[in-house]
């Protein structure tokens, strides 16, 4: 399981085209080559029928406002996934990544505007709800399991359905 991403707090809530090299680099190294280099490091570990997945957001397909560097981070982890499932497929590997709805942990009080999306996804995703963090260890159950034994390179919304909804 791999959850990791990070970009300097000053790189988010400023336009895009004002992001600094530095925060670029600093985004694409933790948020993404982090996961190539685990995988890189676990394949001696891991054998046929294993899995690993890591964690998304609807940013990196659509514009989230204040989001920015992170939105293209979470672009090219979600690139990773699907060129790691087809390095690490010939081995029995599945790699896989859930993107998950907004919801309130540490990381996500630094984008302005996350309590604005809730209230919009509660009033207009087809399950009418915000999702909960159980909501996202179960996908990460059924991922992880013999259940989803043929899902490889895949992103599975864990997000109430609001990422189907044109807003």
């Amino acid at each position: 399981m791999h959850s990791v991403a990070y970009a300097p707090s000053s790189e988010l809530n400023i336009p895009f085209h004002h992001t600094t090299r530095h925060g670029f680099i600093t985004a694409m190294d933790i948020s993404v080559y982090s996961l190539v280099a685990i995988m890189r490091e676990a394949e001696m570990l891991l054998h046929p029928g294993s899995s690993a997945i890591t964690l998304s957001y609807y940013g990196a397909q659509k514009v989230v406002p204040n989001y920015g560097v992170m939105g293209i981070a979470k672009a090219a982890l979600e690139a990773s996934v699907r060129y790691l499932a087809y390095s690490m497929g010939e081995k029995g590997v599945r790699v896989n990544a859930i993107s998950a709805g907004p919801i309130r942990t540490l990381s996500s009080s630094a984008i302005g505007g996350i309590s604005q999306m809730q209230r919009r996804i509660e009033k207009t995703a087809p399950l009418s709800r915000n999702i909960e963090q159980e909501d996202i260890a179960k996908t990460a159950l059924y991922l992880l399991s013999d259940l989803a034994s043929g899902v490889t390179g895949d992103i599975i919304f864990v997000d109430a359905g609001s990422s189907i909804m044109a807003y």
